[in-house]
């Protein structure tokens, strides 16, 4: 039996203040047609439909339509929310929803949703579990000991029927210990979030949202698919795919990735301005995707953004990597004690700011400040 693997959808992100809806619809689209040329018998999406718990009117308006589409090619979906859902809205319509085949994982109440599916190879179940954390799980089962996550899924696990010949399936959305993060994922302190993946272990495929970056822990079949698009620019170096996986006779599982190429990719690029400014340098380039630029001259540029803009229209972070930038100094006042002229005292100051003295060029015209200032002060 065949399976697509989706998570971290995130629709209605923001990157920088720009929408993404246009690139996610795009996107959404491609992942249809992957869909309609490998016709799996089954979706599944391990939460972070939505980027808010309350999604706005277009990503909600997205999300249906990409899981119409869907359910004229497969005739099982399965979905569950994520830390960035509302389980209660993602759950909605979930009942009448499931004569269509798309299930939609309820509230967690104690008990984990499961389908189960045939093939020539026997029964098959899909569990969903939600995002959780200790919390939900310590309503549902009080005397039970919980101090942390790993201990919280255990519980809520423990009580899944699993039939142990058969094929089992799990959705999840949680923080595998060993994972590898990236900046656009939600943080909790101290990695209180871990869940050992000891957890884990009777099902023949995790399929788990959350982080990322596409990876495996520890096995093969304890994996993360990774988000469609990348979400921040320190996922810039991330290639982006779908897993599909097959589940023929038990413990015989076949993965593999279906690379997705999107309408706009992200990318940091480095240089002087006159560099990245030279017709040379940017005709090369591919001047449509989203651009972390990072400039690496002494001085600042005017209007830097303006500037660079007319050239890369969909410029999103602007920094300086330079002396200046990468001091570490703390600037302090001038002692009361010295005795120093203005001029003295300014170049003190930018020496410590810029971790460089200032020029002749640049001493003169203080210097010229300095006397204009005061003339108009007599």
């Amino acid at each position: 039996m065949k399976f697509m693997h989706l998570s971290d959808l995130h629709l209605g992100k923001r990157l920088n203040g720009c929408s993404l809806m246009e690139d996610q619809e795009y996107i959404l689209g491609e992942i249809i047609g992957i869909a309609e040329a490998e016709k799996p018998d089954g979706v599944l999406l391990a939460g972070d439909i939505y980027d808010k718990s309350v999604p706005g009117t277009e990503a909600v308006q997205l999300f249906d339509s990409f899981l119409f589409k869907l359910s004229g090619i497969c005739s099982q979906i399965f979905v569950i929310s994520g830390n960035h859902d509302s389980p209660e809205r993602l759950a909605f319509g979930g009942r009448l929803m499931k004569g269509s085949g798309v299930h939609l994982a309820p509230v967690y109440n104690g008990r984990i949703s499961t389908v189960t599916m045939e093939d020539s190879y026997g029964a098959l179940y899909v569990h969903m579990l939600p995002f959780l954390k200790p919390s939900h799980v310590r309503r549902f089962y009080p005397h039970e000991e919980m101090e942390n996550y790993t201990d919280a899924l255990a519980v809520a696990l423990a009580g899944l029927p699993l039939h142990k010949e058969d094929r089992n399936i799990l959705l999840a959305h949680q923080f595998v210990t060993g994972s590898l993060r990236a900046e656009s994922e939600e943080l909790y302190v101290g990695g209180s979030e871990n869940v050992d993946a000891c957890v884990f272990r009777k099902f023949d495929y995790v399929a788990l949202g959350h982080i990322h970056n596409p990876q495996h822990i520890g096995r093969e079949t304890l994996r993360y698919c990774g988000t469609p698009l990348k979400y921040s620019f320190s996922e810039a170096g991330h290639e982006k795919s779908v897993t599909m996986v097959e589940l023929l006779e038990k413990e015989n599982v076949k993965i593999w990735k279906i690379p997705l190429i999107p309408r706009h990719d992200l990318r940091e690029i480095k240089g002087d301005y006159m560099e990245l400014t030279a017709r040379n340098y940017y005709e090369g380039s591919a001047i449509e995707d989203y651009l972390h630029i990072t400039l690496t001259d002494e001085e600042d540029i005017p209007d830097a953004v303006g500037k660079l803009k007319v050239i890369y229209p969909n410029l999103l972070k602007l920094d300086y990597d330079n002396k200046r930038t990468r001091s570490q100094v703390r600037i302090t006042g001038a002692e009361k004690e010295e005795k120093k002229t203005p001029l003295e005292l300014f170049a003190e100051f930018y020496e410590q700011q810029n971790n460089q003295p200032m020029d002749e060029e640049q001493q003169k015209l203080v210097e010229a400040l300095i006397h204009r200032i005061w003339e108009e002060e007599k």
